[in-house]
């Protein structure tokens, strides 16, 4: 786990710049969000994913909405949405605001490019200068 400040961000995840995570699970991906970009967002109320499409890298797979507006849930990766995580459905989003790197992941994905893909999130060393800015934007 890397803590900077007061946020934590477990090592084992890719990040990516919109402050959306995956992890690798066998052929999938899960996907959630990332603390700092709670943190960015607000508390989050109500949740819309676009399940069974194919999202390229960087475009929106769902939105959220949140304390200070309708937030875009950007895929890290590009592939096919084939999974909504039932515990995070609409207007049940505790475990995503309580938890989430755990319980409060939001979707699964079949990755079509996760090689190139991977070339652009953040892991390892880079997370820790990444996340530095991130933080000093929500100060600002």
């Amino acid at each position: 786990m890397v803590k900077v400040d007061e946020y934590e961000l477990p090592d084992d995840l890719y990040y990516y710049e919109q402050h959306t995570w995956m992890k690798k699970e066998g052929d999938l991906v899960r996907v959630g969000l990332d603390k700092i970009g709670l943190a960015r967002a607000g508390k989050i109320v109500f949740i819309r994913v676009k399940q069974g499409k194919a999202i390229a890298q960087g475009k929106t797979f769902g939105t959220a909405e949140a304390g200070k507006g309708v937030v875009p849930l950007y895929a890290p990766v590009s592939g096919d949405v084939v999974e909504t995580n039932p515990s995070v459905d609409k207007r049940n989003v505790a475990a995503l605001n309580e938890d989430p790197y755990g319980k409060g992941w939001i979707v699964k994905m079949k990755p079509s490019n996760l090689g190139a893909d991977l070339k652009v999130l953040k892991y390892g060393p880079t997370v820790v200068p990444w996340a530095q800015e991130e933080i000093k934007k929500i100060k600002a």
